[in-house]
């Protein structure tokens, strides 16, 4: 029997997964961060998006996590984007993305394959050659990855046969002025990160300096098998993001959707096929919460790539009319999240200590939501370094 289920079922299972039902205790830092990831880009997302899971989140809570407990950690993940989460869950987010083959990882980096052909050597030769020298180079130091992939790159060089040395040291496409070889370190920086060789200190700046992870922590990221990896990957996606689709997980994780089965052949025979959309698939054991999420309450304002709006099936969640209006390619609004729904998009503008808040609405609000609204945006002033914070309320 096909089991179906509406669109109301799957926004409030969703929203509940992403702990946006009801805001958490703010000793639940880590079960905030933990379901799927948070992403931090631009700088400063993720605290937001972690305000708006918690009770009384404070800036200092968060960097002392990253600096301090090391509780969180820092670094590149899905799609190539900077995420935190719980160090504990570390194996996950890290060996549970990273593709399993050659051809897989070259899709995963889409661009590196010109250059390495060009030099005649694969991703996986090139990465090993990164992994020799990062310990060296990095050993004791913080570097952007300018200055990182600059070290790398020319400790390699000196060790490459001339033929190879004059195409690795020749200017590359990626940037002017930049080697090929360093562009080709920079792509496999992206790997190293994944190995749990690499992850982000704390902004300094405008930069986010890498560190050596064994460093950073007092250890290295324990052993999992990477099959074990991708397959609890994958869970956590379906949790927050299910009932989805091959192509759904393959667009969150930024991995080509022909190179899914390692990820989901692990854990097909835990899935139920249901009907939304089309045939897509939640995990057997979810399938009661599907259809028993409480109706979602209260106001939110979440930051531009919030995890919530990470979601492949925009429309489950906004009107098509209004999608440029929330993704762009860049400079994208944050959303502003009413008895879940998204009831429109906000951008922040500061001058001096003083925050303005300009939200759009989609069609006009209730009063009661209007002043939630204004509640929700003084939260978000101090977490700007705003002492005073405005509202402005226009519409589409």
């Amino acid at each position: 029997m096909t089991v179906r289920v509406s669109q109301g079922d799957v926004i409030a299972f969703r929203l509940r997964a992403h702990h946006l039902t009801r805001r958490l205790d703010e000793s639940a830092l880590l079960d905030a961060a933990g379901p799927c990831g948070v992403q931090d880009s631009p700088p400063g997302s993720a605290l937001l998006a972690l305000h708006a899971r918690m009770e009384n989140l404070t800036r200092e809570r968060v960097d002392d996590a990253v600096a301090e407990e090391k509780s969180l950690l820092q670094t590149w993940c899905m799609r190539g984007s900077p995420f935190c989460f719980p160090a504990s869950a570390a194996p996950v987010f890290t060996t549970g993305v990273l593709p399993p083959t050659e051809e897989a990882m070259r899709r995963f980096l889409p661009g590196v394959g010109p250059a390495l052909d060009k030099l005649d050597m694969s991703l996986t030769e090139a990465a090993e050659q990164c992994g020799a020298e990062i310990r060296d180079v990095l050993s004791g130091r913080r570097l952007a990855i300018n200055e990182l992939g600059a070290e790398i790159a020319g400790r390699i060089a000196g060790k490459l046969p001339k033929t190879r040395r004059e195409i690795w040291e020749e200017e590359g496409p990626y940037a002017p002025g930049q080697p090929l070889g360093e562009g080709v370190v920079h792509f496999c920086i992206r790997i190293l990160t994944l190995q749990g060789v690499v992850c982000f200190a704390p902004r300094a700046g405008n930069k986010a300096p890498f560190v050596l992870v064994e460093e950073w922590l007092g250890h290295p990221i324990s052993g999992i098998d990477p099959e074990a990896a991708r397959a609890e990957l994958l869970r956590r996606y379906l949790r927050c993001y299910g009932p989805s689709t091959r192509a759904g997980f393959a667009a969150w994780a930024g991995i080509h959707a022909g190179d899914v089965n390692p990820w989901w052949g692990a854990i097909e025979d835990e899935l139920t096929v249901v009907e939304y959309g089309g045939a897509s698939w939640i995990l057997t054991e979810d399938l009661d919460a599907l259809r028993s999420a409480p109706t979602p309450k209260g106001v939110r304002l979440l930051p531009p790539r919030d995890p919530y709006t990470q979601l492949r099936d925009r429309e489950t969640i906004i009107d098509k009319r209004y999608h440029r209006d929330v993704w762009k390619t860049v400079g994208e609004p944050g959303t502003v999240l009413a008895n879940g729904e998204i009831v429109g998009t906000w951008r922040p503008r500061k001058s001096g200590r003083k925050l303005t808040i300009t939200i759009r609405t989609f069609a006009s609000l209730r009063a009661r939501d209007k002043g939630s609204l204004q509640s929700e945006a003084e939260q978000v002033g101090p977490l700007r370094g705003a002492s005073s914070v405005a509202v402005e309320l226009d519409a589409y």
